[in-house]
């Protein structure tokens, strides 16, 4: 029976969850043993699934039917821009047997599989984060039970599908990749959470919560809202190009897309023309009011607007309907609950501030992050690295993008170094485990083989000779 035949199905959680996930546990205990060419084969049996151009644009499609978010073109580019650059991150490194070895310590590591992990996905991202999760678990030799936003649920049902026939075809056990059967409840989910070996989740900070408070080890995510500096340095029509297409990449799904752009004061002008060509429409202050009045209903998003085509939004706003825009610019001075434009909005529209100097810029966005969004990422665009330098040194985020388009390279990209990922980490900042990309590192235990070496033992007086010289003994 294919995953997307329980969308009918009346289930019990809990017999379903056990159901789930003893097939999983036999899956991987026959799993658990292959070399890393097996592994490898898998992973990649896996990103073809999706990859493959037809299978791409079909659940591109569904996801855009389903729930009405983001654009099926994006959405096709994005599957497959992810999946090839995780299959080039995962083919580079090992996960099985000898992992490293330091002569030096008399250390050698041994990646060992963790076991069944259960992924939550969200809806903004129905396919390809299901997939991306599942390569990486599967590249540690595990098995993954995804359990997925009920909006998204027949994407990701579907795309499993896909994923459960390539592992079959190349001759491995179908249930190292598994659905949580419909309806998907917080009571099915948390039980998944409670049985798997590691839980994972992208999506919403109550899911993070639940998964942190499962008692199985977990990882989750933070809320992004990224601001990005324009200094008086930057390439102005490189910064608004770059700008521009990550803003409107998927209509804004994405939590590394920008929401506010602080722009210095000697190129303010200059910068807002700039972002005009490049395709922004600058709301007037009867305009500013509507959208803020209309994005937000009862203190949180609309969730009809939310990764809406620009047309949507316009009708929406009131805005001219011929409007030829790509993305809505509206100018802000205050931040926090009393001014929602300064938070995140997962749509097409950008929030301006105006910094009298550099150092004005970087307290604003300092304030834009304490609000909402520390721990996740920062952007610049500036000539001066030095300045990159300092805000990286002193900024509690996980990432500080510079020059680029910010979608693009905060999730990893093929000029960025950052790890290909759909989950991006945001430290203690916002009561994350992992203060990186997700990535392979996280679904692997390790096994530290310790040899004898050469006694390192300092004397007293090297470790206590600065206390002593100063302070007495």
């Amino acid at each position: 029976m294919t995953a997307a035949n329980f969308l009918t199905r009346p289930v019990d959680a809990a017999s379903v969850v056990d159901d789930v996930v003893r097939r999983s546990r036999a899956a991987q205990q026959s799993f658990a043993d292959v070399d890393q060419a097996r592994a490898d084969e898998a992973v990649r049996a896996l990103a073809w699934s999706l990859y493959k151009p037809e299978h791409a644009r079909e659940l591109a499609e569904l996801a855009v039917a389903d729930t009405g978010l983001g654009n099926v073109a994006d959405k096709i580019v994005k599957k497959q821009r992810k999946t090839f650059g995780t299959l080039r991150d995962l083919l580079r490194v090992k996960s099985v047997g000898e992992i490293e070895r330091d002569d030096r310590r008399g250390l050698v590591k041994f990646a060992k599989p963790i076991g069944v992990v259960g992924a939550v996905t969200p809806s903004t991202n129905p396919g390809a984060t299901a997939v991306n999760k599942a390569m990486m678990a599967i590249k540690g030799r595990n098995a993954i039970v995804i359990a997925p936003s009920p909006l998204g649920y027949r994407t990701t049902a579907r795309t499993v599908d896909y994923m459960r026939a390539a592992l079959k075809q190349i001759g491995l056990p179908d249930d190292l990749v598994q659905i949580l059967p419909a309806p998907i409840t917080k009571q099915a989910t948390e039980a998944l959470m409670r049985a798997v070996d590691l839980v994972v989740v992208t999506g919403s900070q109550d899911n993070v919560r639940r998964g942190y408070s499962s008692g199985t080890p977990a990882i989750g995510v933070g809320a992004g809202n990224v601001p990005v500096i324009i200094d008086e340095t930057a390439d102005l029509a490189d910064a608004a190009r770059k700008i521009c297409a990550s803003k409107t990449f998927d209509n804004a799904t994405s939590c590394s897309s920008e929401n506010a752009v602080v722009i210095v004061d000697a190129v303010y002008d200059a910068a807002l023309a700039a972002l005009r060509d490049a395709g922004g429409f600058l709301a007037d202050a009867a305009q500013k009011q509507r959208i803020e009045t209309t994005l937000w209903s009862a203190g949180k998003l609309n969730r009809e607007l939310i990764a809406r085509d620009i047309s949507v939004l316009a009708a929406a706003f009131g805005l001219p309907q011929d409007l030829q825009a790509k993305f809505i610019m509206v100018e802000e001075a205050g931040v926090g609950p009393a001014h929602p434009l300064s938070g995140e909005k997962l749509s097409l529209v950008l929030t301006l501030y105006r910094a009298s100097d550099f150092a004005a810029a970087a307290a604003k966005a300092r304030e834009i992050l304490d609000y909402q969004g520390r721990g996740h990422s920062l952007g610049l665009h500036t000539r001066d690295f030095a300045r990159a330098y300092r805000l990286a040194e002193s900024f509690p985020v996980v990432r500080v993008l510079v020059n680029f388009a910010h979608t693009f390279g905060n999730g990893g990209g093929f000029d960025s170094g950052l790890d290909f990922t759909l989950t991006m980490g945001c430290g203690s900042w916002q009561k994350n485990s992992i203060s990186e990309n997700l990535n392979y590192k996280h679904f692997l235990n390790i096994t530290h083989l310790v040899v004898p070496i050469p006694e390192d033992k300092p004397t007293e007086q090297e470790l206590f000779g600065p206390h002593w010289q100063r302070y007495g003994r």
